[in-house]
């Protein structure tokens, strides 16, 4: 997370929402001495919260080397980050002179206990990971696990396991130019409105940088003048 306290959202519900949106992110384990640097890996999830726990169901190939440790090693703390957008700033794009480049992002971090599931869960973890994404997709008619086959779901199913991350703590980095001027800020986003001709890819993680700084803007401008 970005030390300054102007960037940061700790402990806040927003995170736990803007993370379920996002869905996806990447799960880190401490290393062993053998391991070669921290352990890592890509992950789709869902977000669950009742009575004030929260917590992210998973699954993960069964040789991936974060199963394999938690089945040796039993739970162990772990971090997911997400990332919901980011993009280069152009110093160009303030009106104040004598600025240096920069880079605008929104990042989440979920830290707490990783353990595996039982077995029998797996096929609840994977029947909620489906119907989550699928429900996405609307007007499609949602896959559903019953479309394939006993066999070889099952065969698929052995060669994964399912994984719950239990949340003890949420942090947030919405980097979003909040140091510099009204003006600058508004000709950064004025800058991302007029950007054309981009893949696709960037030109998505630019449009999440704007709308955000869009909203903070507006709210900011709600607030009463002292």
């Amino acid at each position: 997370m970005h030390p300054n306290a102007i960037f940061r959202r700790p402990q806040d519900p927003a995170n736990l929402q803007a993370a379920a949106a996002r869905g996806f992110g990447t799960l880190a384990l401490n290393a062993d001495e053998a391991d070669q640097g921290p352990l890592l890996s890509h992950v789709p999830f869902v977000l669950f919260a009742s009575d004030g726990a929260a917590w992210i169901d998973a699954h993960l190939v069964r040789s991936n080397p974060i199963a394999r440790k938690l089945a040796k090693r039993g739970p162990q703390a772990a971090v997911l980050a997400v990332t919901l957008g980011d993009c280069y700033v152009s110093p160009d794009w303030y009106q104040t002179p004598e600025q240096v480049p920069t880079w605008n992002y929104q990042a989440i971090h979920l830290r707490g206990c990783l353990e595996l599931r039982p077995q029998e869960e797996l096929r609840a973890v994977l029947a909620a990971t489906s119907a989550e994404f699928e429900a996405r997709l609307a007007p499609k008619q949602p896959w559903t696990l019953d479309k394939v086959g006993a066999e070889t779901l099952n065969t698929l199913m052995r060669a994964i396991v399912p994984v719950r991350l239990t949340i003890d703590a949420n942090d947030a980095t919405y980097k979003l130019s909040q140091n510099k001027s009204r003006q600058d800020q508004q000709g950064v986003v004025d800058a991302l409105g007029a950007s054309t001709d981009l893949p696709a890819e960037e030109a998505g993680a630019r449009h999440a940088i704007r709308s955000a700084m869009q909203a903070a803007l507006s709210e900011e401008n709600d607030k009463p003048q002292p």
